[in-house]
């Protein structure tokens, strides 16, 4: 996932992508518990795919607060 790409999005587009990939790393973290994960990997790309969309998240809530004042 490019950060570019998600510039491109709304903000309620973005949360919906963020729900679903904390959906993904709680169903990740539940397979390595019981020892079924097999792509770990996995894992790093969710966490930081989740870390991009916040980001882009807060670049915008930051642009709408100057746009503001």
């Amino acid at each position: 996932m490019d950060a570019n790409e998600l510039r491109d999005k709304t903000p309620d587009q973005l949360r919906d992508q963020l729900d679903a990939l904390k959906k993904e790393a709680f169903n990740l973290r539940f397979q390595q518990a019981s020892g079924t994960l097999e792509n770990t990997a996995r894992m790093r790309t969710v966490k930081r795919d989740t870390a991009r969309v916040l980001t882009v998240l807060n670049e915008k809530a930051a642009a709408a607060a100057t746009a503001e004042a």
